[in-house]
């Protein structure tokens, strides 16, 4: 009697793909309640001062990572800061909610289950120097709702684990044919499955009930929109110069840095004066330094 053989798994694409992958969002660890309370206020729920001191005091991780950030080089203290309220009160309450909320997604990534050859390690540090960055920007130039940079930053990629987590194959293939051609991850994602993370992702804002405009900038940000005279910045526009910039400082997922040239064309195009780019940039060198190690 002879062996039954059966053909190859063929690889899902088109709206089969991305159904599965979406639905791996259910394989993510649940929102711890400080990130719960920090996603609502996205979304309008008002955080008060008194309200972020007590999430931060409960989570003695966090709340350590915030006094080890407070009193790090990036803020030159002479005195040490040892309270959490103190801290909130020298950083301000939008630093801290930021820190707080990148320190939490990256603790709750690291608990999930990605497929061999995923860094983790790698994701969120990515995501919180895109995070960093942008929201630096956004500071810095007249931007569509600057105060959804950093959780845009924070969150542009997350279709990308939701391909890792959801369709381990289909990632497989992408990692493969990324290595062995010339083509961005990006292309490779569209060859494969028929979309890309960004829209992934942007789906995965939709589930979460985060705004609007922070969707669609993570949507758009490998493909923004123009800047017109006269009107702000898209968001997307501030979050693609962002990427773009922390790939080449070699901060990227999939080791794929971008040409110092195209990076610093991304931050000129937002119209950022050369001598205010040199300050910038090194005030985010600074803070990376300093809580980079948080992400790991």
């Amino acid at each position: 009697m002879g062996v039954t053989t059966y053909p190859p798994t063929a690889l899902l694409t088109g709206n089969e793909a991305r159904q599965r992958a979406i639905d791996s969002l259910s394989k993510l660890p649940p929102f711890s309640p400080i990130l719960s309370k920090l996603l609502a206020s996205l979304a309008g729920e008002d955080v008060s001062f008194m309200v972020l001191g007590d999430l931060i005091e409960k989570d003695t991780v966090v709340a350590a990572n915030i006094l080890k950030l407070v009193n790090s080089a990036a803020y030159a203290r002479r005195s040490e800061v040892s309270s959490v309220r103190r801290a909130l009160s020298v950083l301000g309450i939008e630093k801290v909610r930021n820190t707080v909320l990148g320190m939490s997604i990256s603790r709750m990534m690291n608990q999930a289950k990605p497929p061999v050859g995923w860094s983790m390690e790698r994701f969120n540090k990515h995501a919180a120097a895109v995070a960093m960055l942008g929201d630096m920007l956004a500071q810095n130039v007249p931007t569509e709702y600057p105060e959804g940079a950093f959780v845009a930053g924070l969150l542009h990629d997350i279709g990308r684990l939701l391909i890792a987590i959801g369709l381990p194959n289909e990632y497989a293939e992408i990692s493969r044919l990324f290595a062995t051609t010339s083509q961005s991850w990006f292309a490779c994602e569209q060859q494969v499955l028929g979309f890309h993370h960004a829209g992934l992702s942007a789906d995965a804002m939709h589930t979460w009930k985060l705004p609007d405009p922070i969707r669609d900038a993570i949507q758009l940000h490998h493909e923004p929109p123009p800047i017109s005279p006269g009107q702000p910045i898209p968001l997307a526009r501030v979050l693609h110069s962002a990427n773009v910039f922390v790939d080449a400082f070699g901060c990227s997922i999939e080791l794929e840095p971008k040409a110092e040239m195209e990076a610093m064309a991304a931050i000129e195009y937002l119209g950022i004066a050369p001598e205010a780019q040199a300050k910038l940039l090194e005030q985010f060198q600074l803070e990376h330094a300093s809580i980079a190690h948080f992400y790991h």
